[in-house]
């Protein structure tokens, strides 16, 4: 990235670490057991986020520390890390699909669009966008069939859904019944929901880093000196909480559809259009938004989580110092 760019990109040009600096070895080893680590703390987010998408309106009522309480009580804390084996087994090659995606697209993208003439944040969003789309895409292949069966994991035993033995298990019944397409049960809404949001994630994320840079008066006369670390890394976990924000609002509608059409049982054949409309004759159109607050939570706690780590992973996997 030109250091030359006005305003907070030359701030943010002193901080980036471009994917061609990088000791890919390093990079995903390391990165695996980071990302691991932050999936395993906010994990049970996705659990009661899933629970209450599929709940029924009696249980929509009491609330989602009502939903936690139950799961504790009837499981304990195992209760909220069900479908947690199978997420981690699929997790590391999809993570190494995205953001191997994600940096190479990025790259591409910002030279695809350096001749027009944009203001850096909207080069940013544009550019961002494009590669966290790019990157859900290439992903969804290995994510889709671990989402469908995690979520039938996390819901097995809850409002009348079926109890399985273990991912294989989920999976082996899911094949004898709709055969290998049934573990890509949704996907169009899969990548409908998670191509936008990681594009409106990205988006916002690289948007919004060069709004505060520039907020904070780095790149003007006055302030021509490198960030802190600290300051970095709050810039970027400001992005990263505004990012969760914004991504959350736009697709969770599509997200509820989505878990609703995965986690339903196989003598079920409903389409996306019955499920709009069960959802709005049991609460109206903020059914389609059920789970929002933990979405919210999720989303803007693994960005930030996932940002700052991913930053640090930049950093320590380097391969000449940089500030």
């Amino acid at each position: 990235m030109d250091s030359s760019r006005s305003g907070g990109a030359q701030a943010f040009a002193q901080t980036e670490i471009n994917w061609d600096k990088l000791d890919k070895t390093k990079f995903y080893v390391v990165g695996a057991g980071l990302f691991t680590g932050i999936t395993v703390a906010l994990y049970p987010v996705s659990v009661v986020k899933t629970r209450m998408q599929v709940a029924s309106r009696d249980a929509m009522e009491r609330g989602a520390s009502s939903l936690v309480k139950g799961i504790l009580r009837r499981d304990g804390i195992a209760g909220l890390y069900r479908g947690f084996g199978t997420v981690i087994t699929g997790a590391v090659p999809a993570r190494i699909i995205f953001l191997t995606s994600l940096e190479t697209t990025k790259i591409a993208s910002f030279k695809m669009i350096e001749p027009f003439q944009l203001s850096e944040p909207t080069k940013a969003a544009i550019a961002n966008g494009l590669a966290g789309m790019g990157a859900s895409l290439c992903s969804q292949a290995v994510f889709v069939p671990i989402d469908v069966v995690s979520q039938k994991l996390m819901v097995q035993g809850f409002s009348g859904h079926a109890n399985y033995n273990g991912g294989l298990d989920v999976a082996r019944r899911i094949i004898k019944s709709d055969g290998i397409r049934g573990l890509y049960r949704g996907f169009g809404l899969s990548v409908m929901t998670y191509s936008p949001s990681s594009a409106v994630w990205w988006a916002s994320y690289g948007s919004s880093q060069r709004l505060i840079w520039s907020f904070l008066g780095y790149g003007t006369d006055h302030k021509e000196s490198v960030p802190s670390i600290s300051s970095v890394m709050l810039v970027q976990a400001t992005g990263g909480i505004t990012a969760g924000a914004v991504a959350s609002c736009v697709t969770t509608p599509l997200d509820t559809i989505k878990t609703r059409l995965q986690v339903m049982n196989h003598e079920k054949r409903e389409s996306a259009r019955h499920v709009i409309k069960s959802l709005i004759a049991e609460d109206g159109w903020k059914g389609l938004y059920r789970g929002l607050g933990p979405r919210f939570v999720s989303m803007s706690a693994w960005g930030t989580s996932m940002i700052l780590a991913y930053e640090y992973l930049k950093r320590m996997c380097a391969k000449h110092e940089v500030v």
